[in-house]
C-alpha cells in the first residue's frame, strides 16, 4: 500500500468494515490470500469452502498449499449448509470461509458456534454482500476477518479491487506487514484500468451488456485489457505475481461509489420489490434469507427450467440476465480436478448451477427494463 493510497483505505474502513483495520489490494482474491497467509495456512491444512463459488476464491487456498473442502449449499439461501459444515471438519481444518452468496447473509450464529467449538476461525467472504446485515450486524464484522471485491459487477466497483478487514488485532498486524510487502501496480496497468473504468461508466448498460461482456472477454484473452481473471491464475507459481496493492485510482473510484451507496441501495430495494411482486406465489424458486438476514443483493437469483435458452434469448432481446454461477466453481471452463472437486460432490450446488439465472439490480437498470426482464423470466420458471 502506497502512502498516497493509505488515506483512502482508512476512509474505506470506516464506511465498509465498521471501523476495523482495513487493507486495500489489487483484487478481492489477493485480500483473501493475505488473510490466509497471515493465519499461517500451509501445505497439509484444510479450508472449508462452499461448493458454489468462483474458482478465483479457491485459488488463494491452493496458492497456500492447502486443500479446499467443499460443503454443499442450502438450496434456499445458496450459502454453505451449516448442518454439513461440522461433519466436514477434521483435525487438519484451519479455516471456515462463510460466503454471503448474492448478498444473502450466512447463518453466522451457527457457523461461528461451530468454529468456536472446534477452534477454527471463520472468514467472511463479502464479495457479493456490501451492506448486507445479519441480526443487525454488518456482514464483515462477525468473523475473525473478511474480504470484499470491487470488480465490475459488484455493488461498488473500482474496476477490479479488493479489501481485507481484520477484527483480531494480532492478525491485523500480520496482514498489515503483508500489505506493505505487496507490489505496486505499474503506471501502464493503472492507466489502462483508469481508461477501462471510463469506458465502463459510459458504455455499459442493460441493452449493451451482452455485447460489451463478450467484447471484454475477447479483449482480455488477447491481452489488450486488464481482465478480472487470467488463465495464469490457474498456475500458482506464475499467479503469485498478482500480489499487488490497490492503486490510488482504484481507491478514489471506490470512495466515489461509496458516496452514492445509499442511493444505490435504495434503487436495488425498489427493483427487488418489483421482482418479488412479479414472482409472487413462486417463493420455492426464489432465495430465502435466514432469519435475521437482511441482504443487499448484488444480483437477484431465480431458478428457471432451461437456463441456456433463457441466456440465449436474453441476448437476442437485449435484456441483461446473468448466469452466476455456471459451475460449482464458476466459470464453466474451470478444470475441476486440479481443485479437488469431483462432480456429484455437492449435488445442490450443481443443480443450482444448472438452474439459476440472475436479474440485475444495479443503478443503470431502469424500472421499465427490470419489468421486461422479470416478466420474461416469469414465463420460464423451473417447474412451470
Amino acid at each position: 500500500m502506497t502512502k498516497q493510497t493509505a488515506p483512502y483505505a482508512a476512509r474505506f474502513s470506516q464506511q465498509i468494515a465498521g471501523g476495523a483495520p482495513c487493507f486495500p489490494f489489487w483484487k478481492g482474491r489477493v485480500a483473501l490470500y493475505a488473510i490466509l497467509k497471515a493465519l499461517g495456512i500451509a501445505p497439509g491444512d484444510e479450508v472449508v469452502v462452499p461448493g458454489y463459488t468462483c474458482v478465483m476464491n479457491i485459488n488463494p487456498v491452493k496458492y497456500c498449499g492447502a486443500c479446499p473442502i467443499y460443503v454443499d449449499i442450502d438450496p434456499k439461501t445458496y450459502n454453505v449448509d451449516p448442518g454439513r459444515v461440522e461433519a466436514a471438519i477434521t483435525p487438519r481444518t484451519r479455516v471456515i470461509i462463510a460466503q454471503h452468496t448474492y448478498g444473502i447473509p450466512c447463518d453466522m450464529d451457527v457457523l461461528l458456534a461451530i468454529g468456536k467449538k472446534h477452534g477454527v476461525p471463520v472468514i467472511e467472504d463479502c464479495c457479493l454482500a456490501l451492506g448486507s446485515t445479519y441480526k443487525g450486524r454488518l456482514c464483515g464484522t462477525m468473523g475473525v476477518a473478511a474480504y470484499w471485491s470491487f470488480q465490475w459487477s459488484k455493488t461498488v466497483t473500482t474496476g477490479i479491487g479488493g479489501m481485507a478487514a481484520v477484527n483480531d488485532p494480532v492478525l491485523a498486524e500480520k496482514v498489515r506487514v503483508l500489505c506493505a510487502q505487496a507490489k505496486n501496480p505499474s503506471l501502464r496497468t493503472t492507466t489502462l484500468l483508469d481508461l477501462q473504468r471510463l469506458a465502463h461508466r459510459f458504455l455499459l448498460y442493460p441493452k449493451t451488456a451482452a455485447f460489451a461482456t463478450a467484447l471484454f472477454r475477447w479483449l482480455t484473452a488477447k491481452g489488450v485489457v486488464i481482465g478480472s481473471s487470467s488463465s495464469q491464475e490457474f498456475n500458482p507459481v506464475e499467479a503469485l505475481d498478482f500480489f499487488m496493492g490497490m492503486s490510488v485510482g482504484q481507491a478514489r473510484a471506490g470512495l466515489r461509489g461509496l458516496s452514492f451507496l445509499e442511493k444505490n441501495r435504495d434503487h436495488r430495494q425498489e427493483l427487488l420489490k418489483l421482482y418479488e411482486d412479479e414472482l409472487k406465489g413462486k417463493e420455492a424458486l426464489l432465495p430465502q434469507p435466514p432469519v435475521g438476514g437482511a441482504p443487499v443483493y448484488v444480483r437477484y437469483p431465480v431458478r428457471v427450467k432451461d437456463k441456456q435458452f433463457i441466456l440465449k434469448e436474453a441476448v437476442s432481446r437485449r435484456m441483461e440476465i446473468g448466469s452466476w454461477f455456471e459451475s460449482p466453481l464458476h466459470p464453466h471452463e474451470t478444470p475441476l480436478s486440479p481443485y479437488n472437486y469431483t462432480l456429484g460432490q455437492c449435488p445442490e450446488a450443481e443443480r443450482a448451477a444448472r438452474e439459476v439465472v440472475n436479474l440485475p439490480l444495479h443503478p443503470r437498470v431502469t424500472r421499465t427494463e427490470a419489468e421486461r426482464s422479470v416478466r420474461f423470466i416469469a414465463e420460464h420458471l423451473a417447474g412451470e
